[in-house]
């Protein structure tokens, strides 16, 4: 399949490593690097981004579909299942193994307030040095927020415990050839 491709409309686009939204306009060329998630990696000649899946029509691909089920507990928060569910659709754009099954994904808590029920969500990457880190939270947070009764989500790095490849779980491993 030929993945070099030209932009039809304009699409919102997350810059990578940055994490900087900007708009690709239509006739950009593009080439895709991967598909995972419900969003595409592409690379332009200004470098790499990051294009939603409901985008996918701009891309000459099927648009994705973002919907999660609405199901919340009885006092209205989110199913935490769901939550999970959402994060295991984040991948790092260079790396075909979801964030929690890499073993990125310390801690996610669900916290009642006034404004309703927040997502607090603890992470690593995989190196210190990892520019990824602004674009991968930024993906974490918006899947976050599409599960019902989430008011608000905040996806923090961390760097305590230091990732090492011990983490990953053994689904992750089999992706990577690791086992």
């Amino acid at each position: 399949m030929n993945k070099d491709r030209t932009l039809s409309r304009d699409v919102s686009a997350t810059q990578i490593p940055s994490g900087d939204k900007q708009t690709l306009t239509a006739g950009t060329r593009i080439m895709i690097h991967q598909t995972l998630g419900g969003s595409f990696t592409v690379q332009t000649d200004f470098g790499l981004y990051r294009i939603d899946g409901r985008d996918g029509d701009a891309l000459g691909e099927q648009v994705a579909d973002h919907a999660v089920a609405a199901v919340t507990m009885a006092d209205g928060a989110p199913d935490p299942t769901a939550v999970w569910d959402q994060l295991r659709k984040v991948f790092d754009p260079e790396i075909p193994v979801n964030i929690v099954d890499l073993g990125l994904v310390y801690s996610m808590d669900v916290e009642k307030k006034d404004e309703g029920h927040h997502v607090n969500v603890a992470m690593t990457l995989t190196a210190p040095g990892c520019g990824m880190g602004p674009a991968i939270a930024e993906d974490a947070k918006s899947k976050i927020l599409l599960v019902p009764g989430v008011s608000a989500a905040d996806v923090r790095i961390t760097w305590d415990p230091p990732w090492n490849q011990s983490m990953i779980s053994e689904e992750g491993k089999m992706k990577l050839g690791l086992i």
